[in-house]
């Protein structure tokens, strides 16, 4: 098995926030993003931005992870 690297890490930390974030908003209707940076705020776009670009990278390494076995 290959080590994460950096890059890595950071995916899969803003992939969890993103399904923790959905996961309060499904349960209890609470966007934890909004509340801590504003409803639509310009930092609350940034960071659900990043979390669907980790979404896309995390895509990419576990097709990579596939063909490698």
């Amino acid at each position: 098995m290959q080590k994460l690297n950096a890059l890595d890490v950071i995916a899969l930390i803003l992939v969890i926030v993103g399904g923790l974030n959905w996961g309060l908003v499904g349960l209890f209707n609470f966007d934890l993003v909004a509340t801590l940076f504003g409803d639509m705020s310009a930092i609350s776009r940034v960071v659900y931005a990043l979390v669907g670009l980790a979404a896309l990278y995390t895509i990419y390494l576990a097709t990579v992870a596939v063909k490698r076995k």
